[in-house]
């Protein structure tokens, strides 16, 4: 036990150093244009301002969130679970001691009432963006009780498809990976979608031995709770969060993305534009029909041979993530550096002015490259 929580700390200061040496984010030239002669327009990238995050009850996540603030600069106010109340404190307090006197400790304040997140939810005049991180109840809730805009997601339910021409190791590895290595994360598996012609090469049945050999429980969806004798899902839009899971046999990769489309995603009309949270997979040999199914599946992210456990913000090599966003706008899928950033137009000239464009001759000649170089 002491080596496991030695290698979580190792892994959780690997990801806050690769946020340290990252290129300063703030106040990068994205794109650099002449709009006329000696007229030059610069898109920035900058800070959103105030972010009030509520999050579940893992201190890793206070960490991981106030690196990411820290190092775009933002302001934060930050709510953990009550259960990490103790560590949250404390972790909070060695984060502020470290932060330079010419900025200022209160750069990062810590929430410790729940009772106080109704009030800081009408200031809209003080915070630019909330993010919760936790349950659809918990973000529809927070969406509805508040006019600062919400980053949020919701719920989903993560499918793996097996075609029919995979490998057959391979989709064990894959479906196992994607089931058993996290259960309660929201990137495992929920629902395992087979090709029919695999229920008669036998690595249906190999599938489903495998998950049954680590403790899963399966449930059938109408085709295969016939087919397999298994108990029938009481809903094909599931998400277990455990050591259980849904099985479908479809037709095909069409009808696998039809399933996904129907039964993998949850429409809210709270005013955030909700997609798809989760990851689909698919394993196949078939590069013409992984390329139809990565292309199809409107999601955050799509995989070919590869876990759905990989849908991370440090695994994606962005350091650490405050959360992963549904939303189309801003932000989508594990939200890192760049999506606690907006931007800002810079003008500078030498005493232009407009005068309905008389004289003006618009050049709009990109820079940007020339800046690069």
């Amino acid at each position: 036990m002491h080596n496991h929580f030695v290698l979580q700390i190792a892994a959780l200061a690997k990801s806050i150093r690769v946020i340290a040496d990252m290129e300063e984010p703030i106040g990068r030239i994205l794109k650099k244009t002449e709009l006329a002669d000696g007229l030059i327009l610069e898109k920035t990238s900058c800070p959103l301002g105030v972010l009030l995050i509520i999050f579940e009850s893992r201190p890793d996540a206070l960490v991981q969130i106030a690196s990411l603030t820290i190092r775009t600069g933002n302001g934060l106010l930050l709510k953990g679970g009550k259960e990490a109340r103790r560590s949250n404190a404390i972790l909070h307090k060695i984060i502020t001691s470290v932060i330079p006197e010419s900025i200022g400790d209160k750069l990062i304040g810590l929430v410790a009432s729940r009772e106080d997140i109704p009030d800081l939810l009408k200031l809209d005049d003080v915070i630019d963006l909330v993010i919760p991180r936790g349950s659809n109840s918990l973000v529809s809730k927070i969406k509805s009780s508040t006019k600062i805009p919400v980053l949020g997601h919701a719920d989903g339910v993560c499918h793996v498809y097996v075609d029919k021409s995979a490998n057959t190791d391979m989709a064990k590895k894959v479906v196992l990976d994607a089931k058993i290595d996290y259960p309660a994360a929201c990137n495992t598996m929920e629902t395992l979608l087979v090709h029919q012609d695999l229920s008669s090469t036998g690595l249906l049945n190999e599938l489903l031995a495998e998950l049954q050999r680590e403790g899963v429980t399966l449930h059938g969806g109408p085709r295969a709770s016939s087919f397999l004798e298994l108990p029938e899902a009481q809903s094909l839009h599931h998400e277990y969060s455990s050591l259980a899971c849904t099985v479908e046999i479809v037709d095909d990769m069409e009808a696998a993305v039809d399933h996904i489309h129907q039964h993998g995603r949850h429409a809210v009309s709270l005013g955030i534009l909700f997609f798809f949270i989760d990851s689909y997979c698919i394993i196949t040999e078939d590069h013409e029909v992984a390329e139809m199914f990565l292309h199809r599946v409107d999601s955050a992210a799509v995989f070919h041979n590869a876990s759905t456990r990989f849908c991370d913000g440090a695994r994606f090599g962005l350091g650490a993530e405050v959360g992963v966003s549904t939303s189309r706008i801003h932000a989508r899928g594990p939200v890192g550096v760049e999506g606690l950033l907006t931007t800002r137009w810079v003008l500078r000239g030498s005493g232009q002015v407009v005068n309905g464009d008389k004289g003006v001759v618009y050049s709009h000649k990109d820079l940007s490259l020339k800046t690069q170089i």
